[in-house]
């Protein structure tokens, strides 16, 4: 197959150059464009090779079919690649020279950016064409062309305008080393970590205060002591003109907060240990107590303890108790939650048998307390004025009140400790007081996006409940860099937006980016694109002329709107969010996005693929090693769309096996000539399997699809062949058979169906043939179900072969009765299976058989469960049995090496009879 794939890919590449064509539907699938600055590996491979799948079978459907691709290179990453390359990082210089093998020569100039990205962007498009993957390669772009500049620009006039924009105060990730705010594009570790904001509370020390960082500041009424790690230097400083006493640490970060820090003085962790402090809401004092778990990175460096609901402080309690230590203090529970004891916390980890904190278990059974509480529980009579609240209204009262009328303030801190820029600098929370926002918090905007949700596809369905959460919880969103690759704002050009923010509606630019490229970009003014995307304005009075603006107007509104986006499932709470919210501010309601597919992750031997950790395998590798079609098919088999799947090569070479399987079937078929008895059983079958592939690649089931397409198939030929008379290689029937077959795994394997369908003396690309329909006139089900009666009885007969082990040398079936065949339709009648029993009873030719009738009943619901519905259906129908098996004899003598003898259960003797039902003989091998 290596050998042909270039001389079919020269083919396809210009055949898959869409352009609009009235006399067909369209359909417009897109993929979230890759940002170039590494090589593929097989991860990437799914989240393009499913699409393209889609669409090849789409366009087999006669559907005229836009799958375009671009390189998304806004951003400060690759700067960071840049300039570790410069700085001669032997990580990063291992990473581009060993892993993604870039030749020395070119390594040598990977220290300017565009020269890394446009590196990457032609390895990209190589290996996609390899992958054979049905791209129009005239819309290709990047992020940084002037024409796409403009078209953001556009985009950010009209968002501006609307007042969606704004300039504000607001915590964001932020990479010091860089100078600049960073999203998830720009992290080597930690894209999930979240900012999460936490509340000081603060306490009395003498003529200091100890702020103690908390999510939960309901619990100030359960508080027993407060925790310092002895071993940490903490300084005393003025904040904000107030004494504290904090880590280092948190002082770096408050300063990174808009908070004027001054040390003043240090102190060792050693002299708070043993002191009091008031709590700042009962004015009781409590003592400071030493953990060495109290992260100094964390918070202040210094923590409140409230043992009856915090797991990880009761358990470090007990551990201080159980040395004769601080014996007086009691936990203070403060919070009822159902199905837990008076004091939470030591219930969980009592009942859990929790050795000590550094048990694993401690974070998963801190999650369910906590979560417990927040969901289901109440305060008690412990919390004065707040007994008897909900923790959920309980946190936003207490919050409200301590900030408003105690002094605490709101601390901001990411939710995991290693968050690493691409530059590989720590990231930190940063207040930015003339960042530009947008402002996803807008009510009006979200009640928009809300309303246009439920008119949206979603495969799989279950996201959507996260598209919604997502929609809800989304506030304002640092769209501006001043570092980095991309568009400058054009109100406020010192910034440039930042790559999430100019990435929301490029969907509606690859409709015209093949055409506008030649177009300078000094032409394109917000009134050209007003024309083209929105048909607002008089084209006579623009820079670009009539004929031009009318052609990329009908281009776009031939595209438009989009048909399915695939993107992966982490997206959902940026991205796919985003161009939702994006989509309602600019464009009417006719050009919103119909559909989004989400998928799952990609793994490795079972563990998450990671570039940066070197857990990959190269793209390009896999297809050289085993072939386009081979990688192609295993990613399709491996798992739906939405699922996670796991890369293993072991099992990759076995896809090749079948490929070359399927190759060989075909090839031995091709001289196929004449009749035989079993012929129509083979065409019923194809037109079922084609009915249901073709369903399940409507509903974007493509393992299904593929199960049903090859599978399904090489099941069905297999018992073709051993149905066939002695001597006989097959009907004619096969080159009708075989056409279907390449056409339905066209789709998943183009490589190797392209050389069949030559082979086989097909004209054209088999891109462009006609996708098979079932022709329900082929469907025969008796014939059908006659087979399949035969399949399960071999079937059993061999298993009870292989149990009983003697030399056997005749099997007797005996055939169901016809008391039990009407016994078996009122069953499969019954709508209540559970109860049946009473059903059949009151039948009273069926009631009269007593016991007899009770338990066939029972062993026809089983026989019920096991079967499809339609095969329960015919059954209740009525089948010949004993003609079917006659029919068959000799086949089943010549399979099983046994005499066969068919006998009616009805009347017969033998204690083996009364197990026969229908479809299932009772089976006697002597």
């Amino acid at each position: 197959m290596t050998e042909i794939e270039p001389e079919i890919r020269n083919e396809w590449i210009p055949a898959f150059e869409s352009n609009p064509d009235e006399t067909k539907d369209k359909l417009y699938v897109n993929v979230a464009f890759p940002y170039p600055s590494g090589a593929m590996h097989v991860g990437h491979g799914r989240t393009y090779i499913i699409p393209d799948v889609v669409a090849r079978f789409w366009r087999m459907q006669g559907k005229q079919v836009l799958f375009p691709m671009a390189f998304h290179v806004t951003g400060a990453p690759v700067l960071g690649i840049a300039k570790r390359i410069a700085n001669k990082d032997q990580k990063t210089l291992k990473l581009y020279g060993e892993l993604y093998r870039v030749p020395k020569e070119t390594l040598a100039n990977f220290t300017d950016p565009i020269t890394i990205v446009n590196y990457f962007a032609d390895e990209y498009e190589r290996v996609m064409k390899q992958l054979g993957l049905s791209i129009d390669w005239r819309r290709r772009f990047t992020t940084i062309i002037p024409q796409y500049s403009k078209f953001i620009e556009w985009q950010y006039t009209h968002i501006y305008g609307q007042g969606k924009v704004q300039k504000g105060e607001y915590p964001v990730r932020y990479c010091p080393a860089c100078d600049q705010p960073v999203g998830d594009h720009d992290l080597l570790e930690g894209e999930s970590a979240e900012i999460m904001h936490f509340v000081f509370v603060m306490y009395q020390f003498g003529e200091f205060q100890i702020p103690c960082a908390t999510l939960r500041p309901e619990t100030i009424f359960g508080v027993t002591n407060l925790w310092a790690n002895p071993e940490t230097t903490y300084v005393k400083a003025e904040v904000d003109g107030q004494k504290w006493i904090i880590s280092t640490e948190a002082a770096e970060k408050l300063r990174m907060q808009k908070h004027i820090v001054v040390e003043l003085s240090t102190l060792q962790g050693t002299e708070l240990i043993d002191k009091t402090a008031k709590n700042p809401y009962t004015g009781a004092d409590v003592p400071i107590l030493p953990a060495s778990f109290v992260d100094p990175d964390m918070g202040s460096g210094l923590v409140m303890s409230v043992p009856a609901h915090a797991p990880f402080d009761y358990i470090a309690l007990r551990d201080l108790q159980e040395k004769g230590k601080y014996t007086d203090i009691k936990a203070i529970p403060l919070v009822t939650v159902p199905n837990f004891g008076t004091v939470p916390a030591q219930d969980i980890v009592e009942k859990n048998k929790i050795p000590n904190q550094d048990d694993p278990r401690m974070d998963d059974l801190t999650q369910e307390l906590y979560t417990a509480e927040f969901s289901k529980g109440k305060l008690n009579d412990n919390c004065g004025i707040h007994a008897g609240k909900s923790v959920r209204q309980a946190r936003e009262d207490v919050t409200r009140e301590f900030t408003e009328e105690r002094g605490s303030i709101i601390f901001h801190e990411m939710s995991q400790k290693r968050v690493i820029c691409r530059c590989g600098g720590r990231v930190y929370v940063k207040i930015l007081d003339d960042q530009w926002f947008l402002n996803y918090g807008d009510q009006a905007w979200k009640a928009q996006v809300h309303e246009q949700l439920p008119k949206v596809e979603l495969v799989p369905a279950e996201v959507r409940a996260e598209f919604e959460r997502t929609i809800d919880w989304l506030k304002e969103w640092p769209c501006s860099r001043r570092v980095g690759l991309g568009t400058h704002v054009p109100w406020d050009p010192k910034w440039l937006f930042e790559p999430l923010s100019d990435s929301t509606v490029y969907m509606a630019y690859y409709t015209i980016a093949h055409k506008i490229s030649t177009i300078p970009s000094e032409k394109l003014t917000p009134a050209v694109f007003d024309f083209i995307f929105l048909g607002k304005g008089d084209p006579t009075t623009m820079p670009v002329d009539q004929a031009t603006l009318h052609e990329l107007r009908s281009e776009f509104l031939y595209w438009y709107p989009y048909d399915y986006r695939f993107s992966a499932k982490d997206l959902i709470s940026n991205h796919l969010t985003f161009q939702l919210f994006h989509h309602k501010a600019i464009f009417p309601d006719n050009l919103q996005p119909k559909g989004m597919v989400v998928f799952g992750m990609g793994l490795l031997n079972g563990m998450k693929m990671s570039s940066s950790k070197g857990n990959v395998f190269l793209l390009e590798d896999a297809a050289n090693e085993f072939g386009a079609d081979t990688v192609r098919m295993f990613l399709v088999g491996s798992a739906e769309p939405w699922q996670d799947f796991d890369w293993r090569n072991e099992l990759v070479l076995s896809v090749k096996k079948q490929i070359e399987r399927m190759w060989q079937i075909i090839l031995d078929s091709s001289d196929a000539s004449g009749t035989t008895p079993i012929d129509a059983w083979l065409v019923s079958r194809m037109q079922q399997r084609i009915a249901a592939a073709t369903k399940c690649l409507c509903a974007f089931q493509t393992r299904q699809a593929l199960q049903e397409a090859y599978n399904g198939v090489v099941s069905d030929l297999a018992w073709y062949r051993r149905r066939l008379p002695e001597g006989s290689s097959g009907g004619a029937v096969q080159k009708e058979i075989m056409s279907a077959w390449i056409r339905l795994m066209a789709p998943v394997i183009p490589y190797t169906a392209e050389k069949l369908w030559r082979e086989t003396g097909h004209p054209g690309l088999v891109s462009f043939a006609e996708w098979p329909v079932a022709d329900e006139s082929k469907i025969n089900k008796s014939v059908e179900i006659s087979e399949s009666l035969i399949q399960r009885t071999l079937e059993d007969i061999q298993s009870i072969l292989k149990l009983v082990q003697i030399e056997a040398v005749k099997v007797t079936l005996f055939i169901a009765p016809q008391w039990k065949r009407h016994l078996f339709s009122i069953v499969a009648g019954a709508e209540d299976k559970r109860n049946v029993i009473k059903t059949v009873m009151a039948d009273e030719s069926l009631r009269a058989k007593g016991k007899e009738a009770t338990e066939a009943s029972l062993q026809t619901v089983k026989l019920i469960h096991s079967l499809s519905p339609e095969l329960v259906s015919a059954i209740a129908d009525g089948v010949d049995e004993t003609a079917i098996f006659q029919a068959a004899s000799a086949f089943i003598e010549k399979e099983c090496r046994l005499a066969v003898e068919i006998v009616s259960a009805e009347g017969s003797a033998h204690p083996k009879a009364k197990s026969a039902l229908p479809f299932k003989p009772a089976l006697v091998i002597e």
